[in-house]
């Protein structure tokens, strides 16, 4: 099933940790929906933009998967609203800071990245119509614990 013109429901629901436990990762209803709206409105605007493929880490996790990837219990991946993307060849930073100019979202962090190693790290991006607070964070370990700081620090 196609979601947008470049994303399927397979590659948003995919999860490796789901399928290893034998995990149900299907969304209901409301988060297919809003899995079509980050599409359309955060995931294509990106892919055409840029002109290659969007890899998707990590997109809609039910509970269940959720909590086996010691995700937060109110992650926007869990409503269908959140994916984390790379794109080969496009430094993470980069990646990141268009989104920040060009897009509308609720929260955008620069999960890992490291300055100087553009593929390192992740994009995570989510996209609430409801609460479009445009939050910007960079998350990284500070004495081995994940911290978030506030804005896009690369």
């Amino acid at each position: 099933m196609n979601l947008s013109a470049n994303f399927t429901l397979k590659e948003l629901t995919k999860s490796d940790t789901a399928t290893r436990l034998g995990l149900d990762n299907t969304p209901d209803e409301q988060a297919l929906e809003n899995l079509k709206t980050l599409c359309e409105k955060v995931l294509q605007p990106v892919r055409e933009h840029f002109g290659k493929s969007v890899t998707v880490n990590s997109g809609y996790r039910s509970p269940e998967s959720n909590a086996a990837v010691g995700g937060s219990k109110t992650s926007d991946h869990c409503k269908g609203q959140a994916a984390d993307i790379e794109i080969t060849g496009v430094a993470n930073a980069d990646l990141a800071q268009w989104i920040m100019d060009n897009l509308d979202y609720t929260q955008l962090i620069l999960e890992f990245y490291t300055q100087g190693v553009p593929d390192s790290g992740w994009v995570h991006v989510s996209y609430d119509p409801n609460n479009l607070k445009k939050q910007e964070l960079t998350a990284t370990k500070i004495a081995g614990k994940t911290t978030y700081l506030n804005g896009l620090v690369a």
